[in-house]
């Protein structure tokens, strides 16, 4: 079956990084495009970054580009999300996704000093 496992997440001050990892198992990585979401305290869950199968194309939500950089690979079903210059705001559950119904657990990051 269809697994995403998610990992990385922690307390961090704002202006640092992190490295969020989803690792994928049950079916063929390579062949889906992922996503990345989040979902902050009473909100929505909200679209942060896109990811082709063959990684080639990418999209992100106006709110992280230029610091949160998604990449993946193939070779060890893993996708990534790297979050630079991280602002309070970006305190969330971070979610890999595939298509519309498979969800990994989540993983929390929070922003604060």
């Amino acid at each position: 079956q269809v697994q995403l496992v998610e990992s990385g997440g922690c307390l961090v001050q704002p202006g640092g990084s992190l490295r969020l990892s989803c690792a994928a198992s049950g079916f063929t990585f390579s062949t889906y495009a992922m996503s990345w979401y989040r979902q902050a305290p009473g909100k929505e869950h909200e679209l942060v970054a896109f990811i082709s199968g063959s990684g080639i194309t990418t999209t992100y939500a106006d709110f992280v580009k230029g610091r949160f950089t998604i990449s993946r690979e193939n070779a060890k079903n893993s996708m990534y999300l790297q979050m630079n210059n991280l602002k309070p705001e970006d305190t969330a559950v971070y979610y890999c996704q595939r298509g519309t119904n498979y969800w990994g657990q989540g993983t929390q990051v929070t922003v604060s000093s």
